[in-house]
């Protein structure tokens, strides 16, 4: 089973307070897993990344994870991926995860999630890439996020065409229907 494409899926490393967020990690891993569309994430074993991993290893899809070596032992590394990759630091990992990747995705997460966010959307602002961005707003958790955006284009801080540079998607399905048009 030869992999089409592979899809960058930044999350929390804890799960949150909302069962819909495991639920949608859960089925986001499944879904990269049936299209044969290959994970690239942080490659812990705890919250929202973990679920998806599990989920779509369970459902066999390969898995390419990237950990710096410091967050090992806190983010329960898993060494049991298709791909394993160990970084010095922070930057290093999301460079890899951005380089190994087609696309990105962006579940609920907290600060680490927002960093990588607004990282991978400044460098689509800056020209350095055209790869698309996917926002999942599992039961509306990124509206302040979407906000703040809409807040500093209004504010003349950002071209308008910022808000071009991701796309909104409100759950899997949806998500899934948008990975299939921009990986095609």
């Amino acid at each position: 089973m030869a992999v089409l494409a592979s899809v960058c899926v930044f999350c929390g490393a804890r799960s949150g307070g909302d069962p819909a967020f495991a639920e949608a990690a859960v089925a986001a891993g499944q879904m990269l897993a049936k299209r044969d569309w290959r994970l690239v994430y942080g490659a812990g074993d705890v919250g929202l990344m973990g679920e998806v991993a599990r989920a779509a290893m369970s459902a066999g899809g390969q898995t390419f994870g990237v950990i710096p070596v410091h967050l090992i032992p806190r983010e329960m590394a898993r060494g049991d991926l298709t791909r394993f990759v160990i970084t010095q630091d922070m930057h290093e990992r999301k460079k890899v995860m951005f380089m190994n990747s087609d696309c990105v995705v962006v579940l609920p997460g907290g600060a680490g999630s927002l960093d990588e966010f607004f990282e991978v959307l400044t460098w689509a602002q800056i020209g350095l890439h055209t790869k698309p961005i996917f926002l999942v707003d599992i039961r509306g958790y990124w509206q302040p996020l979407i906000a703040l955006v809409d807040h500093i284009i209004a504010q003349g801080f950002a071209d308008a065409g910022l808000r071009g540079q991701f796309k909104v998607v409100s759950d899997v399905a949806a998500l899934e229907a948008g990975l299939a048009a921009a990986l095609s």
